[in-house]
């Protein structure tokens, strides 16, 4: 069967905000060519870890991030086209600088699609005690403490080489020490509750709006023996959600996180985390200050490039 492939080129800082909005037009499957992860790639000394990578032959964009997704035939992608320029340019509402913008169209042969991908994932260490692998490499932790995580970029919503996502998952590392009930709030691929499973967390919910990212999240954690028992479910950020969370995490843009924190206040006991990323640097003193108003304590702030990632607490009634 064809596919037909859309591609949006954009900005470092908006590949999430335009995958969501291909996604929630039905496409099957994002592919993302970011700038940034090929400075990454090219960082790591592959001779040392006994690979053979030359970075310069992977064909890669120059400067920004170009996001491309995959339609089935049964989709008629001339008339949703429009609609997606039109979502792409109001990112501009919420400060994100998505430029340029262009929205391109091209047919795909499905046997082609399948090796596209491999072009663009290798195993990636994102934090000290994390590495990202695709599921079709055959890749051997190289210390004891290294742990994986599995997942099929050919369904992303995140593959945990975004810096959000690099941040969400060094916040973890920080608070999580073991059998911490965790609720994952925007899941997309599924890797934050992966990560937290692999860190030592209990009990796992993990929701996102969209269907489509619920399913390609379920097919991520089963390729993790780990995650097995996490629960997965379409939901509205935690509107109706119940039952406390030690921990609450939630790799969203900043505009989504505001309407989210008196819904994890709520759901945190004293002394439980929010944990927060996806937030852009004009962004951030407005979530700090809506987070303090609301009760919580800043405990850390982490930052990478122009993003940010927040660490905060419930106190106790002597703080």
């Amino acid at each position: 069967m064809d596919w037909m492939a859309v591609t949006v080129a954009t900005t470092n800082e908006a590949v999430e905000a335009v995958s969501n909005i291909l996604m929630e037009h039905g496409a099957s499957g994002v592919q993302i060519d970011d700038e940034k992860d090929y400075e990454q790639l090219a960082q790591v000394d592959w001779a040392q870890k006994g690979e053979i990578l030359n970075v310069n032959e992977i064909p890669h964009v120059k400067s920004g991030a170009k996001v491309t997704a995959y339609f089935p035939a049964t989709v008629y992608v001339p008339e949703i086209v429009p609609e997606i320029k039109r979502q792409v340019d109001g990112l501009k509402a919420y400060d994100l600088d998505a430029a340029p913008a262009e929205v391109t169209t091209d047919r795909v042969d499905e046997s082609n699609w399948a090796t596209e991908w491999q072009k663009y994932y290798h195993p990636v260490q994102v934090t000290r005690f994390l590495t990202v692998v695709p599921s079709w490499e055959d890749y051997q932790p190289k210390t004891r403490d290294e742990r994986l995580i599995i997942l099929d970029p050919g369904m992303a919503f995140g593959t945990g080489t975004h810096p959000t996502t690099k941040l969400s998952m060094q916040a973890l590392e920080i608070v999580i020490h073991g059998g911490e009930r965790l609720i994952d709030v925007g899941t997309g691929s599924g890797v934050l509750s992966i990560a937290a499973k692999q860190l030592g967390a209990g009990d796992i919910r993990a929701y996102d709006l969209d269907q489509v990212a619920v399913d390609s999240a379920k097919k991520n954690l089963a390729l993790n023996p780990v995650a097995a028992d996490v629960r997965v479910a379409a939901n509205d950020l935690l509107t109706g959600i119940t039952g406390e969370a030690d921990i609450i995490v939630a790799n969203i843009l900043a505009e989504v996180i505001l309407p989210l924190i008196p819904q994890a206040w709520n759901l945190l006991p004293v002394h439980g985390y929010f944990v927060t990323s996806g937030i852009i640097s004009d962004k951030i003193d407005q979530i700090l200050a809506a987070q303090r108003q609301q009760g919580f304590k800043i405990r850390q702030t982490l930052k990478m490039g122009d993003w940010y990632g927040v660490i905060a607490q419930k106190p106790g009634e002597d703080e």
